[in-house]
Parts: structure tokens; sequence; C-alpha cells
């Protein structure tokens, strides 16, 4: 899986490096093995995971869990786990908790279901009046958001005991500087001291687009910061983003974390309309290049109206919380 690129939203996620810089890089350990990395930093743990796709016994068993099919590729190993060892506060992305935030069951409102775009016609051209073609024997099977669609934002981790302090999330002040994510301070060259990337699903929905979610981490000498994006491309019909973003400063007292959600959505020609070249569909296909037309859409488009899905992943919200 190649690097992905910055958008205008995405600050630089560069490989770790060890560039001068005026930041002076604290003390830390580093792990390896052929499977994860973890990096020791300040009062943190953190931990990413990658791994094949899950195998046929995996699968049937979390498909099993789940009660619905499984996207093609299931990274079920994958995860991306962060400790704060003096209060105990663990934090996790894991693929089969981002799957449970998967519709499970008849879609309501909300839920922002998708239809193919020849979905209605090939149906009308099987039961109109005219139609000669009988409908073809079919199987029941268990309705679910066959799009993935997931709001999943990471989740609380217990220790072996089933204890994890749980801290109180509360709305960011927007009249309090430290409640925001600093970008030009994640945009500044300073030294990467620990970078990840974390796929843990990926599905190419029946040929009819993609369906994907990827978590990214990079450790910087004064911070660290995750991004969770789920991209999800219906060819002729919609394009939908979900980005979760979370920040810590190891300077903060108490210990401050910031978590900054969004969703976006357009109809898939209001995104085809900026692409480069007219004849050239490959940007449609880059979740980077969808992501920063999606993020550079006017709010009431992108934000509110959507795909008139009604989808309620839509819009955004900045969350804080101290750990003790």
């Amino acid at each position: 899986m190649k690097p992905l690129t910055d958008t205008d939203r995405d600050v630089p996620y560069r490989e770790a490096t060890v560039a001068p810089s005026a930041i002076a890089v604290p003390q830390h350990q580093l792990f390896e093995s052929p499977n994860s990395r973890s990096i020791k930093v300040f009062d943190w743990s953190i931990t990413a995971s990658t791994n094949p796709i899950s195998n046929a016994a995996d699968c049937d068993a979390l498909q099993a869990a789940l009660g619905f099919p499984l996207p093609e590729m299931t990274f079920g190993s994958n995860l991306l786990t962060l400790e704060h060892r003096p209060s105990g506060w663990k934090y996790a992305f894991t693929t089969d908790v981002a799957l449970k935030a998967v519709k499970n069951g008849e879609l309501q409102e909300g839920d922002g279901g998708v239809k193919v775009g020849y979905a209605d016609k090939w149906l009308e051209s099987r039961t109109g009046p005219s139609s000669t073609v009988p409908m073809p024997k079919t199987v029941p099977t268990k309705p679910y958001d066959w799009t993935y669609t997931t709001t999943y934002t990471g989740h609380e981790n217990s220790d072996a005991t089933g204890e994890c302090p749980v801290p109180l999330w509360t709305a960011a002040d927007p009249d309090n500087p430290a409640h925001a994510i600093p970008m030009a301070e994640l945009t500044r060259p300073d030294p990467i001291l620990f970078y990840a990337e974390v796929p843990l699903f990926e599905d190419e929905l029946h040929d009819n687009g993609s369906s994907s979610l990827l978590v990214r981490i990079r450790v910087m000498p004064t911070c660290l910061f995750i991004l969770a994006r789920f991209t999800l491309r219906v060819d002729n019909v919609l394009f939908r983003l979900h980005d979760t973003r979370i920040y810590h400063s190891f300077a903060s007292q108490p210990p401050l974390i910031i978590r900054e959600t969004n969703g976006w959505e357009a109809p898939y020609d209001r995104v085809k309309r900026q692409l480069p070249k007219r004849d050239d569909m490959t940007p449609l296909t880059d979740p980077n290049f969808v992501a920063k037309v999606l993020t550079g859409l006017p709010t009431e488009v992108s934000q509110k109206e959507g795909a008139n899905t009604r989808w309620r992943g839509l819009g955004g919200k900045i969350e804080v919380a101290h750990l003790k």
C-alpha cells in the first residue's frame, strides 16, 4: 500500500526522520517485530500492528459474530493502541469494533443508505408491466449496509482485568485555543519519531466503487497525531468521507486529548466536475483527491446537503478530555 499524500486538510505524513530541527528530540524507545512497531515516549506507550488479510477461519469467526458478510479485504489482526501509563487510559483502533459500527439490519433514516446507480432501472426492467424477463430465483439474505459506512472514532480499551479509566469527553470551547488542533505545529518540519499506517478493511463493492478505513499515526517530539479516515466511492452515485483526528500535546497539564470528527458527502458528478483533465478519471479512485474536493466544497454543500442521503455522519464536532 503506497503512502498517502497530503491534501489541503491533511498535514504531511513523513517517514521517521532525523533531519536537523530546532526542536529537541526527547528520550524515547523504539521496538520492532515482524508485524508490529512500538514507541515509548514521555508517559505514552504506542503500538501499531499490521498483518496480512485475515485467513478463512478468522473471517468465518468474525462474520459469525457480526452477522453480515465481511469486506473483501479484512485485516482482522491489525490495530493501533495507545496507553497513557500514569492514568491507565487506553485507546484503540481495531477492525472488529470498526465493523460493529456498520449498520446491521434494515437501513433507517440517518443511516445514509445507498443504491448503485443502475439498481432502480435494473429492477424496473424486470418487474414492469412490459417485462418479459422472469425474476430470478433468489435466496433471502439478512440486510446490512453493503457500503460498510462507519463513523467509528476509536474506542477506550480495557486491560486484562476489564478496567480502563474512561475520561469525560466534553464539547470543545471554541474560544479556548488549547481546544483546537494546532495545524501550524503539525506542518512544521519537526523530526518524526514514529509513523505507521494501519489498514482495517477495504472492499470493491462488487465493482461498483470502493470502501476503506485506514488509520495513520505519527509521533513528533512535541505531540502525537492520529488520522482515521473512512472513504466511500459509489460509482455514478456519491462520494463520502469520515475523518477522526486525535491530537495530544506532551506539554499539556493535565494531559489533554483533542478529538475532531468530520463527515462529508457529495454527488458523484459534483466531484467529477473537479477533475484536472476531463477524460482522465484516475483521480476519482485517489482518496486524497476526493478528500481535497469534498473538504474544499462549501459546508452547506458537503456537510449539510451532502448527496441527499440524510446521513447522520455529516457535519463536524470537536471534543476534549483530560486524563487524570
